[in-house]
This record gives structure tokens, C-alpha cells and sequence, in this order.
């Protein structure tokens, strides 16, 4: 069984009574090998206390995203930028958004992101680069968006047909959409390139006031060939640092 690789979100846990740097010595003191989605003033200071940057934002933005294909020229300009930037910081992965529907059929909506993807994946390809299209939830947080359930995920990686196309799993937005997480998360896997977590409801902390248990889903990725990071992205409920320790003794397999 392979140890989880546990990431820290630094958004959500950048707040007035944490500076960056007490939170990133944390995370490293804690056990953590990442910090993710950090702006790119505070990567230096990530790397200099031995941690990765898991993943990082590809493109704007999550609603207005590659489902349109006006959007398309704009997006593959960022995408390469960003594809750039990635190496030259060993960040491995980039995340990308379907955007919201806006009227347009699934069957649309899919076609339009893999024609968008398409025009990047041979330089991802040649980079090292994975692009992971985020799967979140339509019903509370994101109402609209497009990439909402993992078959539709599954489906856009089968039709780009790439290596470097795979899926951000958010295990809390994926609860909310269709539940069932260990089997769809087991059966897909070689689609999926990074997780996200929280507790639902309320995606904050992974405690015993939210119904998703999260030792047996750590241990199903575990027990697989997963090499990939686990992000934590909630919100803590009080003091940021003794949250980070709870989640990493939760996910700690």
C-alpha cells in the first residue's frame, strides 16, 4: 500500500490569523508534500522548506471556460503560458474548467472542450505536463457548470484521447453530484490525476459533523498505483494549523 501524498489548499487556509509563512512551515512540519494553487510570489517559499506545488490554476475561469469555443484562442495562450511556467517550477499538473453549460447539450459542451484541449495536448505531451479538467458539483456550489459527473470527465479524456488529459476528482463535489465515491473513483482511476477533499455538508473540515468518511477512500486510492497528490480544499472551522493536522491524520493511510 502506497502512502497518500497529502497537499494544503492555500487559499482557504490564507487567512487573517495565519501568515503564508506560518502556514507553509506548518504543512511541512505537519508531514505535507505539497501546497497548491498558491499565488506565484509565495512559490519560493514553498520550495524552500521542501515542498512541491502540486497543481496550479491553467486558464480563466472556472464559469466562462473551454466549452465555448470563442473562448478557445484566449484559453490556449494561458494554457501554453502556464504549461512554461509549470516546468520551470516542477509543478506537474494544471487545472482546467469546462465552464458553465449556458444552454448547451452535454454532447456539445464535450466536443467543444476537446477541440479546445486538443490544440495543447501535443506540447503537454512533449512538457511533462497534465492537464486535469476539475469535476464539480452543479447542484450547490457551481450551478451550471458543465463537468459535473465522472462519466461526462471520462468521456471528454476517452475522446481527446491524450495521456496528458486527465481529471481533477473533488471527492466532496462528486459526493453532492452521485456518491458512490470508492467505486467511481476505483473504476476511473487511470483518468484521474489529482483529488480534492472536503467535508459535506458545508465543505469545511473532514470531522464527525459531515457523512463523508474518508479512511476507506484513502485506503482504496492507497491499495491502487496512484502517485498523485490529495489536496485538502475546505475551510477551516477554527484555528487553520490544528485543522491541517486532523485531515492529514484522517487521510494518513
Amino acid at each position: 500500500m502506497s502512502p497518500i501524498r497529502q497537499s494544503v489548499c492555500f487559499n482557504p487556509f490564507n487567512r487573517d490569523d495565519i501568515t503564508p509563512e506560518q502556514l507553509i512551515t506548518a504543512a511541512a512540519n505537519i508531514g505535507y508534500k505539497s501546497v497548491e494553487m498558491a499565488p506565484q510570489e509565495h512559490w519560493p517559499l514553498i520550495k524552500d522548506h521542501g515542498l512541491g506545488i502540486a497543481i496550479v490554476i491553467g486558464h480563466a475561469s472556472l464559469p466562462d471556460g473551454l466549452n465555448k469555443r470563442e473562448n478557445h484562442d484566449r484559453i490556449e495562450d494561458e494554457i501554453l503560458v502556464n504549461i512554461d511556467l509549470a516546468v520551470d517550477n516542477g509543478i506537474p499538473s494544471l487545472i482546467c474548467f469546462s465552464g458553465n453549460a449556458e444552454g448547451k447539450s452535454s454532447e456539445e459542451g464535450l466536443a467543444n472542450c476537446v477541440e479546445g484541449l486538443r490544440r495543447v495536448t501535443a506540447i503537454a505531451e512533449e512538457k511533462g505536463i497534465i492537464l486535469s479538467m476539475e469535476l464539480l458539483n452543479s447542484h450547490v456550489n457551481h450551478p451550471d457548470y458543465q463537468c459535473d459527473r465522472t462519466a461526462w470527465g471520462v468521456a471528454l479524456c476517452r475522446a481527446v484521447g491524450s495521456p496528458s488529459v486527465k481529471l481533477l476528482y473533488d471527492i466532496y463535489h462528486m459526493q453532492i453530484m452521485e456518491g458512490n465515491l470508492t467505486r467511481n473513483i476505483t473504476d476511473n482511476l487511470e483518468y484521474i490525476s489529482h483529488f480534492h477533499t472536503a467535508g459535506n455538508p458545508g465543505r469545511q473540515d473532514l470531522d464527525d459533523e459531515q457523512e463523508i468518511y474518508y479512511p476507506p477512500i484513502m485506503k482504496a486510492i492507497a491499495a491502487t498505483d496512484y502517485n498523485g497528490y490529495v489536496g485538502h480544499e475546505y475551510r477551516p472551522k477554527g484555528d487553520a494549523i490544528t485543522s491541517l493536522k486532523h485531515a492529514f491524520f484522517v487521510c494518513n493511510v
